[in-house]
């Protein structure tokens, strides 16, 4: 499985999910397609979903992560990103280059008035789930690395400094500060 393959596996998830909102919906689908795969393949993902939750692991995205989420810790971070991945490799993509992006979603509009949390735990499994329903053993935990960037210095500031949030998300910001 390479990049692309990963990335349609989330878009066909999304289309088999009764609603394309509903990021746990759409990593069970994505789970139940990989796993009609084979091991390797699987594990390919995993490593595939490591890259990714390491190219998300920016000090900007988890600024949003804070102030969407009302606080977010390293795990509220991970499950955060887990919810992006399942938003489909174009907002992904758009949101990784530039996070104030966040505030055109649909879902990110939607979580703003409803007070609604963005995440989803769920998304760090798929890969774990498939091989254990397509082999019956668990993934070798050797079989994938994680290895995260260092986080912008620039953005080492409290996330509830709202003055230093509105000059650097300025749009996430209009929706979720008074």
């Amino acid at each position: 499985m390479d990049l692309e393959q990963f990335w349609n596996l989330i878009e066909q998830a999304r289309d088999r999910a009764a609603d394309a909102t509903d990021s746990e919906d759409i990593a069970e689908q994505a789970t139940a397609l990989l796993a009609a795969h084979e091991p390797q393949q699987i594990i390919d993902a995993q490593q595939i979903l490591w890259d990714l939750m390491a190219a998300s692991y920016q000090a900007p995205v988890w600024a949003a992560a804070y102030v969407i989420n009302g606080g977010c810790s390293d795990d509220g971070f991970d499950y955060f990103r887990g919810w992006l991945i399942t938003q489909g490799r174009t907002v992904f993509e758009q949101v990784v280059a530039d996070v104030d992006q966040l505030a055109d979603l649909p879902a990110v509009r939607a979580a703003a008035a409803e007070g609604i949390d963005l995440e989803n735990e769920q998304t760090l499994s798929i890969a774990w789930d498939a091989y254990e329903a397509a082999t019956g053993e668990e993934l070798p935990g050797d079989a994938f690395t994680i290895n995260y960037p260092a986080l912008d210095p620039a953005w080492n500031f409290d996330f509830e400094d709202n003055c230093k949030i509105v000059s650097r998300l300025p749009r996430i910001a209009a929706l979720y500060l008074d």
